[in-house]
């Protein structure tokens, strides 16, 4: 598909008045930069990336058409990719960067060019870090992740908040059992979990539980080198936690295996389970759906084996190839990282932030907010892990994803074997690229 036949299709789609393909990138009618986020195209976060983009016209002088996608972003891509034909700017997951620089998508970034970016937070540096050493983006968004809970059914139910796994494990067992919701029929579970394969969610969601317990999935053996440890005995203790509570407790909503985050949100929402292990960009969502009295954020327990830690993601501003743009493309990276980028970003309290963390440590996130439950997300980060910067983290992800989905439907599985099973598949992987 053109990329103009790509502009008018979303087009159609887009109520926040955001402009669709047809320019930017290598082969424009203008000189506008073309800006691709990863966001559904009526969210309020395709909003605020409108706003952020108003702004830096405003201050720079450059003209932005703005494309607001969620399904199908990376296939989408490589449609334009095909095409030699890629937006100026992609803001998409730092866990794409190794997947990007493997099909040469992306321009190198000069740290110590970019206005601000001796402001940025280093571990978010380390996310915007290919396996060469070099930078390949700009940060932008950083996140932790850490247990939105029903505080009403908890205080319902008479248990304190959790502060190790088997109090989270007692506590959704509560959640199952003992109608928090008060409607008199056994229709609640404790944990919501988005288990589907989907974009490697399964691996995704239990990671923070994995690196909670001490465990990960590759280590790092020196020279950008890495080893598999999927197997390790605190990786296996955490998918196997979670397995009791699929079988043995059956304490997970029901189709979780094949929900993605977008059916989980919705499914936390109508009440049908009460602890969400996720980031902090449902939280006004929740705020506003729920009830502000009815929902709190907790940190993830330490792992018997370990911890503490949860996983560490955000997003990146990416520069991309063959752009017409380059002048434009530095000062958009600029604008987005500078304090007022961050500031517009973050969107307040509101609903629609594509800032969840600021990374430049000059933001003070407490003036910015005032709901003290972010600063849950915000000491969870000093713990966060995130991808290494491994040739391609995507395969690993999803192959992981698909081993632990599989141990979490088939309750017959066995854990150990499973993960030994996958240990062999993640070594012949990064065998293939050349990282072991």
């Amino acid at each position: 598909m053109s990329r103009r036949l790509l502009g008018v299709a979303i087009m159609a789609t887009l109520a926040v008045g955001l402009t669709g393909c047809g320019s930017g990138g290598s082969s424009g009618s203008d000189n506008s930069l073309e800006i691709w986020i990863r966001q559904a195209p009526d969210s309020d976060s395709a909003k605020t990336a409108k706003k952020l983009a108003d702004a830096f016209t405003k201050a720079s002088g450059v003209q932005t058409k703005v494309v607001a996608l969620f399904d199908d972003f990376e296939t989408k891509l490589n449609q334009q990719a095909a095409q030699k034909d890629l937006p100026d700017i992609v803001i998409n997951d730092t866990a794409q960067l190794g997947n990007m620089v493997s099909q040469g998508w992306l321009e190198p970034v000069d740290k110590a060019a970019l206005k601000g970016g001796d402001q940025l937070a280093e571990t978010a540096w380390k996310a915007a870090t290919g396996s060469d050493g070099k930078f390949y983006a700009a940060p932008f968004s950083a996140q932790s992740f850490a247990l939105i809970v029903r505080k009403d059914w908890r205080e319902k139910v008479g248990m304190d908040p959790p502060e190790t796994w088997d109090d989270l494990a007692k506590l959704a067992v509560a959640f199952t059992e003992k109608d928090p919701d008060g409607n008199g029929q056994k229709d609640t579970a404790g944990f919501t979990a988005p288990a589907g394969t989907k974009r490697g969610y399964a691996s995704w969601y239990a990671s923070s539980l994995i690196y909670a317990n001490g465990g990960d999935f590759i280590k790092s053996t020196g020279a950008g080198k890495y080893a598999a440890t999927v197997n390790d005995p605190k990786t296996v203790e955490a998918v196997q936690y979670l397995q009791d509570q699929f079988c043995k407790t059956k304490t997970v909503n029901p189709g979780a295996v094949s929900n993605d985050t977008t059916v989980t949100h919705e499914v936390f929402e109508k009440g049908q389970g009460g602890i969400y292990l996720v980031g902090p960009y449902v939280l006004a969502r929740f705020v506003n759906s729920i009830g502000t009295d009815k929902i709190e954020v907790l940190p993830v327990p330490k792992g018997p084996s370990g911890g503490p830690g949860t996983l560490g993601e955000g997003e990146n501003v990416y520069l991309m190839a063959g752009s017409a743009n380059k002048d434009a493309q530095k000062k958009f990276a600029e604008f987005a990282i500078s304090p007022e980028g961050q500031r517009i970003g973050m969107n307040k309290d509101a609903n629609g932030a594509i800032v969840r963390l600021p990374v430049n440590t000059t933001v003070d996130m407490s003036a910015e907010r005032q709901d003290p439950r972010w600063k849950v997300f915000q000491e969870s980060y000093a713990h966060a892990v995130y991808a290494p910067p491994v040739p391609n983290w995507a395969p690993i992800r999803q192959t992981s994803a698909d081993t632990i989905n599989a141990v979490w439907a088939d309750c017959t599985a066995d854990v150990k074997t499973a993960m030994d099973e996958l240990n062999t598949k993640l070594t012949q992987e990064l065998q293939s690229q050349k990282a072991s």
